[in-house]
């Protein structure tokens, strides 16, 4: 019997001690997400697409050549897009954090605050490449932001809420658990995505994941399946993302570190024919001229093994450590070459700025636009890139139209006509035509003569009455 009751009582100690030891169950969220939801916005953003109507009672064929022959027929018209999404304030001067897609190729981005005050924003910057982009909330006053928390610290089975604006619903919020941690899905260029199965929907993209103690330690970003949640949703660490956001406030853009390498998998087979003891570190499959590595002495067929004290176990850890590292800082760089192992001392590039980077077309800048009010259309500079894509003559100059208001002089014209004269002036810049079309505007007679290649690059004259 009294073997029996020891028994007992130790079952009852070890189960004493674990629920000790294990987290409450949350009762409610409600306290907590009542603290956070201020700090939660809406955002919308509107986008001008000009498009023709079909001036004929059928359609053609799609391939049918009636379709390039009759482009130009039609009226323009213009209509708004808009797109909804989520967001959030971490400084009480009004700076939010959102996803890049949210806000990609926006002319206006709004913010709804409180669920019921719609307040313009400007965009400070944005990166594709971890999809971030920071906002400024365009007024006075000051706003409750909320804190980023230790991502690193989040385990699997956490719990966390998500808030944010699903389906345009604002103010929504729900709970999960970390579900994994460390994920790559293949959408962006720097991945290590918390996945969690709180419901996230469309809407979601650029609000906070907060743990329970009301910090954010992601920025849901990503789900799977396109009819909605269905309980895998992704979010970038804070850790990841602190970085990144703070440059892209002080900067406008980021600054990352570069080693001029392409890397591929170490797999068993490999690993074997290199011996090295198991599968580990980044192949370097190149290496870019006139690199931070070449620089270094790096060569393809180099095993990276460990860079700055950080030991790389798989490939897809490397490029994000690099990317961390500030710009111009002298690292030590392990690497796995003719069966041993030796160092090597490499002075960071910033990615940004190098050719490799700009061979794969990341970040494309916008060319610069300009509004001609006489003509009530915007349009920006023709470069050698239009002229090599349209086959154009190499002397050509002009501008591009971009947009064209519906009660323009010119709204039978459509976007990508290039003006190249006015009045039988050529017109090298922005700054020709505006100046032409305002002094004209002053003439007793109102008509301006322009010459265009429309879509088709047939150059053409037209007569404009001017309003």
């Amino acid at each position: 019997m009294k073997k029996y009751l020891k028994i007992f009582l130790v079952f009852s100690l070890i189960n004493f001690y674990s629920f000790a030891n294990a987290k409450e169950i949350p009762s409610s969220f409600a306290d907590l997400a009542e603290n956070l939801m201020p700090s939660v916005v809406n955002i919308s953003t509107t986008t001008t697409i000009t498009t023709k109507s079909n001036p004929f009672p059928f359609e053609f064929p799609p391939g049918s050549p009636f379709e390039d022959m009759f482009r130009d027929f039609g009226t323009p018209q213009e209509r708004k897009t808009s797109a909804l999404g989520s967001g959030f304030i971490i400084d009480e001067k009004g700076i939010v954090v959102t996803n890049n897609h949210v806000i990609q190729g926006a002319e206006d981005v709004y913010v709804r605050v409180d669920g019921s005050r719609n307040l313009k924003a400007k965009i400070l910057g944005a990166d594709p490449g971890m999809d971030l982009a920071v906002l400024q909330i365009e007024s006075d006053e000051k706003f409750k932001p909320v804190k980023f928390g230790d991502s690193d610290t989040a385990r699997i089975g956490d719990w966390v809420i998500a808030i944010g604006n699903p389906f345009g619903l604002g103010g929504t919020v729900t709970a999960g658990i970390v579900s994994a941690r460390n994920r790559s899905i293949g959408l962006s260029r720097y991945e290590d995505f918390i996945q969690t199965d709180a419901s996230i929907n469309q809407g979601n993209s650029g609000g906070p994941l907060f743990n329970m103690n009301g910090d954010v330690i992601g920025i849901n970003t990503a789900i799977l399946g396109q009819s909605g949640s269905i309980g895998i949703g992704f979010a970038i660490p804070s850790n990841s993302a602190k970085r990144v956001i703070n440059q892209l406030i002080e900067f406008g853009e980021t600054k990352r570190g570069w080693l001029g390498v392409r890397i591929q998998t170490v797999n068993k087979e490999i690993a074997d024919s290199e011996k090295l003891d198991r599968p580990r570190g980044a192949l370097v499959a190149s290496v870019a001229e006139n690199s931070p590595s070449d620089n270094a002495g790096i060569k393809a067929g180099d095993i990276i093994l460990e860079f700055d004290g950080k030991l790389i176990n798989e490939m897809k850890e490397l490029p994000k450590i690099v990317a961390e590292t500030n710009v111009g800082k002298k690292v030590n760089v392990k690497i796995w070459r003719n069966k041993r192992e030796i160092n090597k001392e490499i002075i960071l590039g910033r990615l940004e700025t190098s050719d490799d980077f700009k061979s794969q077309g990341a970040i494309p800048k916008k060319p610069k636009e300009k509004r001609i009010e006489g003509l009530k259309i915007s349009v920006r500079l023709l470069n050698k890139q239009d002229i090599e894509m349209r086959n154009l003559p190499k002397d050509t100059s002009g501008v591009v139209i971009t947009s064209i208001d519906k009660d323009s002089p010119i709204n039978y014209l459509q976007v990508n006509n290039i003006i190249v004269e006015a009045n039988k002036k050529k017109i090298n810049t922005i700054g020709d035509l505006d100046n032409i079309v305002k002094m004209k505007l002053r003439d007793s007679e109102k008509t301006l003569l322009i010459a265009i290649y429309n879509n088709q690059n047939q150059r053409t004259y037209i007569g404009v009455k001017l309003n």
